[in-house]
């Protein structure tokens, strides 16, 4: 997590609250907007778990408390002007009082369908569910979840060298799913990708 400097941060313009977008260290999507102290901000810190300022009730209020769907803090990032935080986090259920996961749109951002299917897929794994496509790749073993990647790879070329679009689009969907369940087979994650590329991006 990055090191948030606290005495940085413009606590006047604001009278002493920040806005704090909480947003989904995985997905990317936008959970809820709340308001932050001082107080808040260093229990958040301390605690790893989301604190607001409830600006009707004039009290901390850890997030979950009460209905059990905490946020674990993963990153702080605080804004160009130094009046503004954005929260990285992990959900635990619902961020929305509503029961939706997010206070805006329930639309997951084009990559968190990604994370969403990493999901479903250890979910599946967990589950150990025998009517599952999923569950069946991974109890066959490394060794045939590779052959069915290598299969989907060469059904993509092969769709490349073609003129539709469409068939391209859903037979480079199927080789994104069995490249995942070949990562969760190796207790591997999508996360590992793209660390690597945001490396060489640098």
């Amino acid at each position: 997590m990055n090191t948030l400097n606290i005495e940085t941060i413009d606590w006047q313009k604001c009278n002493g609250l920040l806005p704090a977008i909480v947003q989904d260290a995985s997905s990317g999507q936008v959970l809820m907007l709340a308001y932050m102290d001082l107080d808040a901000l260093r229990q958040t810190m301390q605690t790893k778990k989301v604190t607001f300022y409830s600006r009707s009730r004039k009290t901390l209020w850890v997030k979950g408390e009460t209905s059990g769907n905490k946020l674990v803090l993963i990153d702080i990032q605080l804004d160009c002007d130094n009046d503004s935080l954005l929260i990285l986090a992990k959900a635990k259920g619902p961020a929305c009082h509503l029961g939706t996961v997010s206070c805006f749109s329930n639309q997951i951002p084009v990559f968190g369908v990604l994370q969403q299917l990493e999901t479903t897929i250890q979910q599946r794994k967990e589950q150990d569910d025998s009517n599952s496509y999923t569950v069946e790749l991974l109890n066959a073993g490394i060794n045939k979840i590779a052959q069915k990647l290598g299969e989907e790879a060469v059904e993509t070329v092969v769709a490349a060298l073609m003129e539709k679009n469409e068939n391209l689009a859903n037979e480079a969907a199927d080789l994104l799913y069995h490249l995942l369940v070949i990562l969760r087979a190796r207790d591997m994650s999508i996360a590992d990708v793209f660390a690597i590329l945001a490396a060489r991006a640098k």
